[in-house]
């Protein structure tokens, strides 16, 4: 589950990761009042999941409270990348910055290990340093059962070069946006600006956070992160029958049992749909093994109440679920 923004900073300020204030708001009224509580200037960052929103005007700064309402009206309701801003976050305005850096953590599968990727060159351009100078991206793996310990935070620091007179301060930050990463159960943490300020401390101006979703079951409290208003309500309430089930954008419905021979279902669909005008799968469902009729039942009722199938396409392995 990708989150906000607004959620990111309120996970990291939990686990003691230097943020600035900030609250969300989804009216442009609301944006003067959140001004006022934070001293009568703000950033107002429209709250979408996706990145360049400041390349695309929505991150603008508010030096009054009616500013504050101005910005958020031409905000709110903006496309950025084919997402709508429905909320914008009322944020504090940094103290004066002088460098941007870059932190994440994140699972990497292909290595079977954690990564810490680092750079003293963040903001805006870290895709396109990454892509065109990738000895500035340090790239650190990260032992599981060790962690990130201060010895590890620092040895990330020096590969990535981070200026001494931070060093401390970036280490500290590390450890943790580390546990932030633990506790949380996340796929990603990220933090883009972390910007030192010209009073010598570094904040995290902006961040990103992926939760495991296989860990829900560790935090009932994230359920209060999910974007309901957002969510495909096949898959919501899949969800809710605790079936495993992706909307796609075809029309002959799939049910199978196990995530390999689904997924071959849907190779064999789209390659014979390519005769037939280009008829394609319009879902991922997996049953599970030894699936009983009420899952059947369930599963049925999910692909039937989307509007788009025109067929359905059963293929279950009958040696680990009865057919009959």
């Amino acid at each position: 589950m990708d989150l906000f923004e607004y959620q990111a900073r309120d996970l990291f300020a939990k686990h003691d990761v230097p943020v600035l204030a900030g609250e969300v708001i989804d009216t442009p009224e609301a944006a003067r009042a959140a001004t006022e509580r934070l001293g009568g200037k703000s950033v107002v960052k429209a709250q979408v999941k996706v990145g360049g929103r400041g390349k695309a005007g929505g991150v603008k700064l508010a030096a009054t409270p009616d500013e504050a309402v101005a910005r958020a009206t031409d905000i709110l309701g903006m496309d950025i990348k084919g997402h709508t801003v429905h909320k914008v976050m009322i944020a504090e305005t940094a103290p004066e910055i002088v460098e941007e850096y870059y932190v994440s953590f994140l699972l990497d599968r292909a290595n079977r290990t954690f990564l810490s990727i680092a750079s003293v060159e963040g903001g805006m351009d870290i895709e396109e340093v990454a892509a065109t100078r990738p000895e500035a991206v340090a790239k650190t793996p990260i032992d599981a059962n060790e962690g990130v310990t201060p010895a590890k935070a620092r040895e990330i620091v020096e590969a990535a070069n981070f200026p001494a007179e931070v060093a401390d301060k970036v280490a500290d930050v590390l450890v943790t946006l580390w546990k932030t990463f633990v506790d949380e159960d996340a796929l990603l943490v990220e933090v883009n600006p972390l910007a030192k300020v010209a009073s010598g401390d570094v904040i995290a101006l902006d961040g990103k956070v992926t939760l495991d979703d296989n860990a829900e079951f560790r935090h009932p409290e994230h359920e209060a992160l999910q974007d309901k208003a957002a969510a495909n309500p096949l898959e919501a309430a899949a969800k809710e029958k605790n079936l495993n089930y992706v909307k796609l954008d075809g029309e002959v419905g799939i049910i199978g049992n196990g995530a390999g021979l689904v997924m071959s279902t849907l190779d064999v669909v789209a390659y014979a749909g390519e005769a037939h005008g280009g008829v394609k799968p319009a879902n991922f469902l997996d049953i599970g093994g030894g699936a009983s009729a009420a899952v059947m039942a369930n599963g049925l009722e999910i692909i039937l109440g989307d509007p788009d199938v025109k067929s359905v396409f059963v293929n279950v392995f009958g040696g680990i679920t009865a057919c009959d």
